[in-house]
């Protein structure tokens, strides 16, 4: 008994040794993955407050919503909702740190919408901004300011229309959808609205990427102006005695240039750190060299889009004829009046990702491609323009033309092939649909929604 009794004793010192030891190695795992998680999460630290006080301040000022309006939806998901905010009502700026650290500013401007600023930006130093045109007429939507009649087409199921339409929205027991707004027009004429609660007809949501195939277009409206040729290699004077030579701005509108490129929302990146770092984003991917040979690897990317934009700038004289351009040439040329697209801080449109309008106006600009470029009677860019867009380009599966997205390749099954959309980041969408006569807008903040079953149900709801 007393030797069974000293082989046990013997044993649990022996255990408790051994526990001791993988405690010990536990602590030092876990100390040296707090370490990692540290450094890893402080780097971003930047990212997430600039987003916050960008956000905050566009939301509020532009778009006239409560601080803790935009805190609960718009800057409610992942990281972002460790920054705490402020407003400063009086001199219009949003500032946001992270527990405390990396404060960020916003500030905003009459005209020019919220920037994210360095804390070496001068604030006092003087600005232009683009000479608007809001001249009012009589005519109906989508060409004037007067509210549309009730038009019933015998070919729609409106019981049917206005389902599909109903199910886009979150229910009082479900919150997963997060659609703000539906607009369906049928032979131009609004054949089904809905908003959620809190949005109306007059609310300006911002279109993240669908800024993409706003600056895209401006480069079809210089071609028919015949005033550019996106056939030549980019006039860009850093890639002359190099391979990036050889780069035309076609290649570029088709996200197909073969330039270094990351942009992966979840992490540090070329795309956020432009975003969110960076002075003159037109720079962001010039500066990046070439790695596979142009028009033989498609990469989306955002850097592509304000390179597009800086582009844009050296074909005017002047500062102020590249910010009015935007708005005489399109924006105000269709009546897209809401609109307000932002600016970095060397005075560049961000035309990757930050154009604000109203649901309505959204939808002009996919019934202007709808129309194939005319606009009431006068055609802005060629006809063959639209055909341009909505061809898919190399590598992309069918899926992305130029600045638009495509449904070439069968993404969304139970919709029509020759669809083709204006995307943004959480789902914002302007489905234009040719065969059908269509244009659809969807604007949200989730893209885990189930766009192809919309589709299916406003088009099966149109009998052609």
């Amino acid at each position: 008994m007393f030797e069974v009794s000293i082989t046990f004793f013997t044993k649990l010192v022996e255990l408790s040794f051994i526990m001791k030891k993988y405690f010990k190695i536990g602590i030092f795992l876990f100390i040296l993955y707090s370490v990692y998680f540290g450094f890893i999460t402080y780097s971003k630290l930047e990212l997430i407050s600039g987003f916050s006080a960008k956000s905050i301040a566009s939301g509020h000022f532009l778009a006239n919503r409560s601080q803790e309006n935009i805190e609960n939806n718009n800057n409610n998901f992942g990281v972002i909702r460790w920054a705490t905010n402020e407003i400063n009502e009086s001199e219009k700026f949003a500032t946001a740190t992270v527990y405390g650290l990396k404060r960020r500013k916003a500030i905003y401007r009459e005209g020019l919408g919220a920037t994210l600023i360095s804390d070496d930006f001068d604030i006092s130093k003087s600005y232009e901004v683009p000479k608007r045109s809001k001249s009012k007429n009589k005519l109906l939507f989508p060409y004037g300011d007067i509210e549309p009649k009730d038009t019933v087409f015998a070919n729609v199921n409106y019981a049917k229309l206005n389902q599909a339409v109903a199910k886009a929205f979150d229910s009082k027991e479900h919150n997963d959808k997060r659609t703000r707004s539906v607009l369906v027009i049928y032979k131009n004429r609004i054949i089904a609205e809905k908003y959620a609660d809190g949005f109306t007809k007059n609310s300006v949501i911002l279109g993240w990427s669908m800024t993409k195939s706003i600056t895209g277009t401006l480069f079809g409206i210089l071609e028919k102006q015949r005033k550019f040729d996106i056939y030549k290699p980019a006039p860009i004077a850093e890639w002359q005695n190099d391979n990036r030579k050889y780069i035309t701005t076609n290649d570029l509108l088709h996200m197909n240039s073969g330039l270094e490129w990351e942009e992966k929302y979840d992490k540090i990146c070329d795309a956020t750190q432009m975003l969110f770092q960076t002075e003159d984003m037109s720079r962001s991917q010039l500066l990046k060299p070439a790695i596979f040979k142009p028009n033989t690897h498609w990469n989306y990317s955002s850097g592509t889009t304000n390179l597009l934009s800086g582009i844009l700038r050296k074909q005017f004289k002047t500062h102020q004829e590249y910010l009015d351009f935007w708005y005489s040439a399109l924006i105000d040329k269709i009546g897209m009046h809401s609109m307000i697209v932002e600016t970095d801080m060397a005075g560049n449109y961000v035309g990757s990702s930050y154009a604000w309008a109203t649901t309505r106006d959204w939808s002009k600009l996919g019934l202007l491609y709808l129309h194939k470029g005319n606009w009431n009677g006068e055609q802005l860019f060629y006809a063959s323009w639209a055909k341009y867009v909505s061809t898919p380009t190399n590598g992309s599966g069918g899926d992305y033309g130029a600045h638009f997205w495509l449904n070439a390749g069968g993404y969304y099954p139970d919709a029509p092939r020759d669809l083709y959309s204006a995307n943004g980041f959480q789902g914002q969408k302007v489905f234009i649909i040719p065969s059908q006569d269509l244009v659809i807008v969807r604007m949200g903040l989730s893209e885990d929604f189930d766009f192809n079953g919309l589709l299916k149900g406003i088009v099966g709801s149109v009998k052609k």
